[in-house]
């Protein structure tokens, strides 16, 4: 009697499509995030060390309190006019302005200063809070 025995099935699965499938998209997502730059702000944080040029005069100084008050130079002023300030100092090259916030500032002021530093191509140091 020659009876065959039954083939059995086999529960392996092919991994060789899946591997070449993740493979590509690894690659594709390499390629399309090395494109993408990012739109950042123009800060150096405190304890970076600087290699560009020194400025040519003494920085423009601006203070924020607690209650989100800004002093330009020390003396009270609105964001319009620190504004007003950071847009003339756009003209002057390497011109910088320090960002020196209270402890208990929210983020948003300062985040206002830096943006319109940014806006208007200027340097914007960010001190320790104080």
């Amino acid at each position: 009697m020659g009876l065959k025995k039954k083939s059995k099935v086999s529960a392996q699965f092919n991994m060789s499509s899946l591997t070449d499938i993740i493979f590509l998209l690894l690659i594709f997502f390499m390629l399309t995030s090395s494109l993408i730059v990012p739109n950042a702000l123009n800060l150096q944080l405190p304890g970076k060390k600087s290699s560009g040029p020194p400025p040519a005069s003494r920085p423009t100084s601006v203070k924020i309190d607690s209650k989100g008050t800004f002093f330009l130079d020390g003396s009270r002023s609105s964001f319009s006019k620190v504004e007003k300030k950071i847009r003339s100092l756009k003209t002057k090259k390497n011109a910088i302005i320090v960002i020196a916030p209270g402890k208990k500032t929210p983020n948003q002021y300062v985040v206002k200063i830096m943006d319109a530093a940014f806006r208007h191509g200027v340097t914007a140091k960010l001190t320790d809070p104080k």
